[in-house]
């Protein structure tokens, strides 16, 4: 979108105006060269909820959960799914039933037969033609919910143009296996003002008396709003973890095992059967996102920052923003500008 001058000058380019209403709602115009006039549909606030001023009502409440009301504004919001793996097919089919207008899909990865297992509507055809996951996605989403635009990318999150596709989005939804995605996912949506829903499981395992046995069966949300803490912040990822999987990633074989014991550490399983553990982790991350926005929690969305579940121990835990501590970044806010997400890697590719 073209920047706002502070003087008026367009000089071609357009400027806006925003007003906030008794209700703290929030309703924005853009003007053209020839100061013509033009609404601006949405205009989001995120925070500890997620508020949805709509031009035409910028003022109304948030719909009820779980209701038509619900669905029929979905259809007007926009998703991005990082990853469309394990978790990521069944948050994306989640979304796409729930009724949200648009999808923005991105992965670069080829179904196989170790992904049958857990990934939903993959077929033992699509793995003999090693057919693309985000292809087979919008094969499936066309035939579930024609109304859905859906826009896949078969490319990494680590590219210029997947990077520019995601930031068009109102919503993130981060179901990579990658320390180095989610380092990105996390980057782009502080620079990009945009909420971030992150979700992981694992697996361990040890070996007691030579035997294999299950240590815990562990899910994680994170929910990471605007100029508060970031994956990074909660040890989510560090500089040591992707220093090592760049690493990892020069011998290709060796980084498919890594992903491949992603699930189950210590248990050598290149195809686990956890997607009973998925659509549990997938279905807490999507949940989230609706007590966010259609709020129906007892307690103050403020809590859930981070949620953690141990299906052993049927223990889960809770921990509100104040438990991490945020780094101030200097590319937060800045959009697309140079360098891209503050990391000129990225700009060299951008400038290919």
């Amino acid at each position: 979108m073209p920047y706002l001058h502070p003087y008026g000058h367009t000089d071609g380019l357009w400027h806006g105006t925003a007003i906030m209403l008794p209700g703290g709602g929030v309703k924005a115009r853009l003007y053209d060269d020839t100061m013509l006039p033009h609404p601006i549909d949405l205009v989001a606030i995120y925070g500890d909820d997620l508020r949805l001023c709509w031009y035409a009502a910028p003022d109304a409440a948030a719909p009820l959960a779980f209701s038509a009301a619900m669905r029929e504004e979905l259809a007007h919001i926009s998703v991005a799914i990082i990853g469309i793996s394990g978790t990521g097919s069944v948050v994306a089919e989640q979304l796409l039933r729930m009724g949200v207008g648009e999808l923005i899909v991105i992965d670069d990865d080829r179904i196989e037969d170790k992904n049958l297992n857990r990934i939903l509507n993959s077929t033992k055809a699509d793995a003999d033609a090693a057919r693309l996951k985000v292809d087979v996605f919008k094969d499936v989403a066309e035939r579930i919910n024609p109304s859905a635009y859906v826009k896949v990318l078969p490319l990494r999150i680590g590219t210029p143009e997947a990077i520019e596709a995601v930031a068009e989005a109102d919503i993130i939804f981060s179901c990579v296996d990658s320390f180095g995605g989610r380092h990105i996912a996390d980057r782009l949506a502080a620079a990009m003002v945009q909420p971030l829903f992150d979700v992981g499981i694992s697996i361990p395992v040890y070996h007691p008396d030579g035997k294999m046995a299950i240590s815990n069966v562990n899910g994680r949300i994170d929910y990471i709003q605007p100029k508060c803490s970031s994956l990074g912040d909660r040890g989510v990822y560090t500089p040591q973890h992707l220093a090592a999987e760049e690493k990892r990633e020069r011998d290709p074989e060796a980084y498919r095992q890594l992903v491949g014991e992603g699930y189950m550490s210590g248990a050598n399983e290149e195809a686990p059967s956890v997607i009973s553990v998925n659509m549990r982790a997938a279905s807490a991350v999507v949940q989230e996102f609706i007590a966010r926005r259609y709020s129906y929690r007892l307690e103050s969305n403020s809590h859930y920052a981070r949620t953690k579940f141990d299906l052993a121990a049927e223990e889960h835990d809770y921990f509100a923003e104040e438990s991490f501590q945020a780094t101030p970044h200097a590319y937060a806010g800045c959009g697309l500008e140079f360098p891209l997400l503050g990391l000129p890697a990225l700009e060299d590719m951008r400038c290919r």
